[in-house]
């Protein structure tokens, strides 16, 4: 039975980069009780959702995922559907990534995997009409609990994907003893952090995408990888080489553009540098839940946040200089430490093999297979191609200063046969040890003989190195 059970009054639009949260007082929005659980019918301002023909509960039963009988046309593009940039979502796959994510970001802070949930998340799909759409969060206070309706496109970018996802747990995390009259505000700095965190960190995939397209009557797509062992950092490190980390006062508040990525995605390099350093104190993951469970009974963030790290920071000032201090440290950090042979030999082989999902049926799980880059450039279209190549050439360049020699020549002419067949060699950055010349673009045939000489080298090299032996 459907009962109407409450009117809650929303207000306060905030805006977040290229999606919204929305609390407080204002236009008047209807809630229904279905099942005992709330359910939104109607988005905030008042149009009717898409109508529901797919419905799926998580694993956990936190998620409620529904979406539109079709995928937008967008899902459909070359260039969006071989661009591992972006995610096309269906309500089966998105239940699926939802608990992924969660747990990921349980594991950030510290949080026990069996830990018990409190408010349902509703995950609306509707289909995307570009691939900049709004993606609107609600915060609604239901009887003891705060519930959310997050309203999304179908397809859109990875980074607003994994920072609504963020946010909406954040907000989950922070309200679970706020009262109805208030309800937490999460500072910009520390979704983006975290969503970077969790975007670069050393775990399984754990975004999947809706098959793009049929091949042999099987549909099949890739997933969205991140390249486990490469520092979660990397990308910081390659945006602050060129550009100055912002002041704590910056990063405070920052601007749309900012938020946007309009500014060479200075702010969301130092919003991961600025969280992953307070993860790194003492007893830093129980910080930031302190500080999040404080969050609904104070003026504003940065009085939870000194509350919460009082500790490290006694002052306020005491926080700017130590994060100055962090920035000068981390600039003068290279990438990273050598990789040993046997972990150069592994990141080589993630790097040059490109994940794919295979359906086997159009409502059963992918399988995650792998290919060749070889596979890539004789089969796939050259818009998928490219997406493709573009994320490997910067994977090779990111990890070609860790590498254990030999395997550091080698990956330096992978790196070369793959910018020569782009084209991009004006683009390579070449390290100061490196003696070959820039390449001209490439033929498809001769990079492909390129690959498959190297892939020979690399054979005779890798059956030369050991296992690496960890004593106690």
């Amino acid at each position: 039975m459907i009962q109407t059970i409450q009117r809650c009054i929303l207000a306060s639009l905030h805006r977040w980069g290229n999606w919204m949260i929305q609390r407080g007082k204002g236009p008047a929005v209807v809630s229904l009780l279905v099942g005992g659980v709330p359910f939104l019918p109607v988005s905030a301002g008042g149009q009717p959702s898409p109508p529901v023909v797919n419905s799926v509960q998580s694993a956990s039963g936190q998620f409620v995922v529904t979406g539109p009988a079709q995928f937008s046309p967008l899902a459909h593009l070359p260039g969006v559907a071989a661009n591992t940039n972006f995610v096309c979502l269906e309500p089966a796959v998105l239940s699926v990534s939802a608990e992924r994510i969660k747990d990921s970001l349980r594991r950030q802070l510290g949080i026990e995997p069996d830990a018990a949930w409190q408010g349902k998340i509703f995950l609306v799909l509707y289909p995307a009409q570009s691939l900049d759409d709004a993606v609107t969060i609600t915060s609604q206070p239901f009887l003891n609990h705060w519930n959310y309706r997050v309203q999304l496109p179908d397809v859109l970018p990875k980074v607003r994907f994994l920072r609504a996802m963020t946010g909406v747990l954040l907000l989950d995390l922070a309200n679970r003893n706020a009262r109805h009259e208030h309800a937490g505000e999460i500072p910009d700095w520390l979704t983006d952090g975290l969503a970077r965190q969790l975007s670069g960190s050393e775990l399984p995939e754990f975004i999947l995408s809706a098959p793009g397209k049929l091949i042999n009557g099987v549909p099949q797509n890739r997933l969205v990888a991140t390249q486990r062992g490469l520092d979660p950092l990397a990308d910081a490190h390659r945006v602050l080489h060129d550009h100055a980390a912002l002041t704590f006062d910056e990063l405070s508040w920052p601007t749309d553009i900012q938020l946007n990525g309009g500014d060479d995605g200075v702010y969301r390099a130092s919003a991961q540098l600025f969280v992953s350093e307070l993860l790194q104190l003492k007893n830093g993951p129980a910080c930031l839940r302190v500080m999040l469970a404080a969050l609904p009974g104070r003026y504003n963030w940065q009085t939870a946040f000194q509350s919460a790290f009082h500790e490290n920071f006694p002052r306020p000032i005491d926080v700017e200089k130590w994060w100055a201090l962090q920035v000068v440290s981390f600039a003068a950090l290279g990438p990273g430490p050598r990789w040993t042979p046997a972990v150069s030999r592994e990141k080589l082989d993630e790097i040059l093999s490109v994940p794919v999902a295979v359906w086997t049926a159009s409502n059963a799980l992918p399988a995650r297979t792998e290919v060749s880059l070889q596979a890539v450039i004789r089969n796939f279209d050259p818009p998928r191609q490219s997406a493709i190549l573009q994320i490997k050439l910067r994977d090779l360049e990111l990890a070609l200063l860790r590498m254990a020699a030999p395997l550091a020549v080698l990956t330096d002419e992978y790196r070369l046969a793959v910018a020569g067949y782009l084209g991009e060699n004006k683009n390579v950055r070449q390290p100061p040890w490196s003696k070959h010349p820039l390449p001209q673009k490439t033929s498809a045939r001769a990079t492909l003989k390129k690959l498959d000489e190297l892939d020979a080298q690399r054979r005779i090299i890798e059956s030369s190195i050991k296992p690496d032996v960890f004593t106690p």
